[in-house]
């Protein structure tokens, strides 16, 4: 059951009292037009909203939405097993929160630090028995790795991805991730457009097949690349020896007018899901929206604004609130379409 000592309306409530005129923490975060968070124009900075028209965004959502589950009720009662082993690991669920960073786009240390942003969320989702992925931002260094720290005072638990930087400066940054005993390292390929980024004079590159293979054999860790919406670059990364791919569009935030992130999940997943470790991101926000991905072909998933909603609302705690009821949604979607565990999960529960 979620945690009943904090609801997720007291967390919210807290957020939208410290996100004001950033975030309006809507109970439906769509990115529509309307929206707080849409209210910028191209060339200027992005906030927590999508960019430009903020097409992308909003697809992730309206992609879910046209998505329907198809019921199953008769048959023996069972409990849902949602456990999901990652690379070893076994953790609560196969939710994650996503490697959203930069808490300059929340307001700045006003609202939280970066250090106490990415420790309630690596922290907060090791409570809930699943795992915090942290980013990369133009504030962060090799002097100052702030998901890095996190995950080293949790033990390790926790993966760091980074933005597609020079070579040198990435195998570096998964060297500290060694040290500090992280699940996995990756690398942010559509990070090669952040806004935050080329603002700040850090600059990103667009990465070769050799980079990426030169990256994998840097490091003892499994390698994950995030930013996949191709079959076409998901085989080339997995061709490179990725651990894991990303399905992401990067939450509609660095190229405006994309599909939604579960339209292009089937085909990528029928072309690699057999090789490697499928992940998916892109307008989840409940359990329902987790079980259509995975029915969709993820075998995990992230979540990113609602736990820096959570975060940013009541620390460590917030986010543990926020991921348990993820888990909660989730066992209960997967009771009302006939599936017992993760792999009973398949594309016949969609309609």
């Amino acid at each position: 059951m979620p945690n009943e000592s904090l609801s997720l309306e007291q967390v919210r409530d807290a957020a939208k009292v410290k996100l004001k005129g950033i975030c309006g923490v809507y109970r439906i975060c769509d990115g529509q037009d309307v929206r707080l968070c849409q209210g910028h124009s191209y060339g200027s900075p992005i906030g927590i909203g999508g960019i430009g028209s903020g097409a992308s965004f909003a697809n992730n959502i309206k992609a879910l939405d046209q998505i329907r589950l198809r019921p199953s009720l008769i048959g023996p009662d069972f409990e849902p097993d949602t456990t999901f082993t990652f690379f070893g690991r076994k953790l609560s669920m196969p939710i994650m929160a996503a490697s959203l960073s930069g808490t300059t786009s929340f307001g700045g240390d006003s609202v939280i630090t970066e250090q106490d942003f990415c420790r309630s969320v690596v922290t907060g989702c090791r409570e809930a028995g699943t795992m915090g992925w942290r980013g990369d931002s133009f504030n962060y260094s090799l002097e100052k790795p702030w998901g890095i720290n996190a995950i080293d005072e949790a033990g390790g638990w926790g993966v760091q991805i980074i933005k597609p930087r020079d070579q040198e400066t990435i195998i570096s940054f998964f060297k500290k991730a060694e040290s500090a005993k992280c699940a996995a390292v990756g690398v942010d390929l559509d990070g090669y457009g952040s806004n935050a980024m080329t603002h700040n004079n850090q600059p990103v590159f667009r990465k070769s097949i050799r980079d990426l293979e030169e990256l994998v054999s840097s490091t003892e860790l499994p390698v994950i690349f995030k930013g996949i919406m191709s079959v076409a670059d998901a085989e080339a990364a997995v061709g490179a020896g990725a651990a894991a791919i990303v399905v992401s569009n990067h939450g509609g935030r660095v190229l405006d007018h994309t599909q939604g992130t579960v339209e292009v999940l089937p085909a990528i997943s029928s072309a690699v899901g057999h090789k490697t470790m499928v992940i998916a991101d892109g307008g989840i926000r409940t359990g329902f929206d987790a079980l259509k991905m995975l029915a969709s072909g993820a075998h995990a998933v992230l979540v990113g604004r609602d736990v820096a909603r959570a975060a940013i609302g009541a620390g460590v705690e917030g986010v543990a609130a926020q991921m348990q009821y993820l888990r909660y949604d989730l066992a209960k979607a997967m009771k009302l379409t006939g599936c017992e565990t993760l792999a009973r999960i398949e594309p016949g529960i969609l309609c």
